[in-house]
């Protein structure tokens, strides 16, 4: 997935910029809307409002053209009228600072469900390939080393977004909400059963990762971690 950064202040681009290529995401960053309009293809815009070159509002109206763009207003503009006016130029989501990352990473996941159906006429994605797995999330089918994987519902929608992310690390948090829709409190110990028998069909060739205190990666037998 690609990411365009617009964000005027350097110290919050290089936080964002850091913490989404950590995730795996294909991050790039401008800091201002002219640049922001002759920026490469993106599947996910987080736009600053407050840019030195023009009205953030007005550059989200241009960018909401392109329908198969999501794009997530990151503003400290936090009043709820500016949050409103937001919305109906063409959000699909308002983030005011600060905020936390595995929240805007949670945001981020949301909007791309909820944008699509704007994707209908595109290319499907190709699989996911990590060493000897392929997840193929159109298909909703895994196979590791060409052997299919009898997967529940669940344990595929975990892999599949470990899959998405790997080798980056997916906090707990994130994935509680992006595969259970509950909290940590609620659900942590299903969290835990579904990765112990993900663990047990994925075998030696393809790892799941712990990073203590913080979620889970992806890793093949190969790579390092």
């Amino acid at each position: 997935m690609r990411i365009l950064v617009v964000e005027d202040d350097d110290r919050v681009a290089r936080g964002l910029v850091t913490a989404l290529r950590n995730a795996s995401y294909e991050v790039n960053r401008v800091s201002t809307a002219a640049a922001a309009l002759r920026a490469p293809a993106a599947d996910v815009v987080l736009l600053d409002l407050g840019l030195p070159d023009a009205d953030g509002i007005d550059l989200l109206r241009k960018l909401r053209e392109r329908p198969e763009i999501a794009i997530i207003a990151v503003t400290a503009r936090a009043e709820e009228r500016e949050r409103v006016r937001g919305l109906r130029s063409g959000a699909d989501d308002y983030v005011v600072k600060p905020f936390g990352i595995a929240e805007l990473l949670a945001r981020i996941d949301a909007v791309l469900r909820r944008t699509r159906a704007a994707r209908a006429g595109a290319d499907p994605e190709p699989p996911l390939r990590i060493g000897p797995l392929t997840v193929d999330t159109e298909a909703r089918e895994a196979s590791l080393g060409g052997a299919a994987l009898s997967l529940t519902r669940k344990e595929f929608d975990l892999l599949a977004l470990l899959a998405g992310r790997a080798p980056g690390v997916v906090g707990r948090d994130v994935i509680l909400d992006q595969v259970w829709g509950a909290t940590w409190e609620s659900s942590s110990r299903t969290l835990d059963t579904h990765i112990a028998a993900l663990r047990g069909k994925l075998g030696d060739q393809v790892r799941i990762q712990t990073a203590r205190g913080v979620g889970y990666r992806l890793l093949a037998e190969a790579e390092p971690g």
